[in-house]
């Protein structure tokens, strides 16, 4: 077998891979849609699989908008973008200091940061528990997104110093020739650098935080506070009396803001994982030019 016929195959073989995974994913979600599109009797008497092409979709939107998880969306949009923007900021600030100023200790300093995901989150949970009920913060959006933005900055420092330990000395040394200060640095080369980056860690923490039902559940009992997920399991209790399409509905619903910021950001994922001076540079730039043009924007 030669190398142009080999590498056919290899991409047949991939190509029906992808096919075959694409498959397996769209299959639940189209009937997902499918049965949330479907009335209450229609969905009690009809088979689970039968498509029907009904009227009912903004009918149970609404619905299933109104009983609860309006609500929380609303709410896990305040939880995702504050906690995943405030997590990205310190991380950030702590990723440049433990890297790029070379702090004294940086590499404990970076284990000490990273030790928080190294336990199991249930084992926070009773002492959460406790310490919000005491000092006032349990069931407040105040008390979630505070521990959204602790639980959520270990993972970003661990990316973003990986990142800075990929930014060439050079730049860092040509800005100093320049005159430029650390903040200068920080602000001025370092931020316009990470952006990628940045924007990489903030959909995956946003993710997270959209996707959490344990910390929701522990740390909020109000529908004014509830995350989304939350919401989701408060409509299927014994008492919610929700339908079986306004439930789907209200899966659909709960799905679409992850899905849109992925869609806006997902050009990122590979640039967050290129090196820095293979992104940045322009066409017959040198490193000192970049570092120039940089101070200067």
């Amino acid at each position: 077998m030669n190398y142009k016929t080999k590498e056919k195959v290899n991409l047949t073989v991939g190509y029906i891979g992808m096919i075959i995974v694409v498959m397996a994913w769209i299959y639940p979600v189209f009937f997902l849609i499918v049965n949330a599109n479907k009335t209450a009797s229609e969905y009690s008497k009809g088979d689970k699989t039968e498509i029907i092409f009904g009227t009912a979709f903004i009918d149970n939107a609404i619905k299933a908008w109104n009983k609860g998880i309006g609500d929380g969306v609303l709410n896990s949009l305040i939880y995702g973008f504050c906690g995943s923007s405030l997590a990205v900021i310190f991380a950030f600030l702590a990723a440049f200091g433990i890297v790029r100023l070379k702090m004294k200790n940086g590499l404990l300093w970076f284990l000490l940061i990273y030790s928080g995901t190294v336990f199991p989150f249930q084992m926070y949970l009773l002492p959460l528990f406790e310490a919000y009920v005491a000092i006032g913060i349990y069931n407040t959006k105040f008390g979630l997104i505070l521990m959204y933005v602790s639980i959520c900055i270990p993972f970003a420092t661990f990316v973003l110093r990986g990142f800075f330990l990929t930014v060439p000395w050079e730049l860092q040394e040509l800005a100093k020739i320049e005159g430029a200060s650390n903040l200068q640095i920080l602000y001025k080369i370092m931020m316009p650098l990470a952006k990628a980056p940045l924007l990489l860690v903030f959909l995956i923490q946003f993710t997270w935080i959209w996707n959490d039902l344990l910390f929701g559940m522990v740390l909020s009992r109000s529908t004014s506070v509830r995350p989304v997920t939350s919401a989701l399991v408060g409509m299927q209790n014994l008492y919610a009396q929700m339908d079986g399409p306004t439930i789907l509905m209200a899966t659909v619903m709960a799905s679409i803001p992850t899905l849109v910021i992925f869609l806006l950001l997902q050009r990122h994922f590979i640039r967050g994982l290129t090196p820095v001076s293979y992104t940045h540079l322009r066409a017959h730039e040198t490193r000192h030019d970049l570092v120039c043009r940089l101070l200067l924007e």
